[in-house]
């Protein structure tokens, strides 16, 4: 599940609010539209965002974190914060080359905080119920 290629990237272009396919596949370059939806599709399979079709032509569908979902913020958040500290940023290029940052960078100052969800998560009985959750 977040082991999976552009997961967490997704996850972190959501965190604002929700966002229509092409908005969110304008946001993370260099990823095809193929492989947007592939992935969008098994995230709501696996419960980490809701998927909104709000009918007409052209479709209209919007794509939002489930509170599940929400529950990978911190990690993302983690894991700049790692990024920043060992000097991997790449926002500058990102910038030379595209014009803008990453919605989620700290250079960014349209970025507000995202708080984390905070609940008590049931134990799950591993032997009624398989996720195959990945960790990298």
């Amino acid at each position: 599940m977040i082991g999976d290629k552009w997961t967490l990237l997704v996850a972190r272009d959501l965190a604002n609010g929700p966002k229509r396919t092409m908005e969110l596949h304008s946001g993370l370059f260099p990823i095809s539209s193929r492989t947007l939806v592939g992935r969008l599709r098994d995230m709501e399979k696996d419960r980490l965002v809701l998927r909104k079709d709000f009918g007409g032509n052209p479709p209209h569908i919007e794509y939002e974190l489930t509170e599940r979902g929400r529950l990978l913020l911190p990690l993302v958040d983690a894991l700049r914060k790692l990024g920043e500290s060992l000097g991997c940023n790449e926002c500058e290029d990102r910038k030379q080359h595209l014009g803008f940052y990453c919605e989620a960078c700290p250079r960014n100052s349209s970025v507000t905080p995202v708080e984390p969800v905070s609940r008590s998560v049931p134990a799950i009985d591993r032997r009624r119920r398989d996720d195959s959750i990945v960790l990298l």
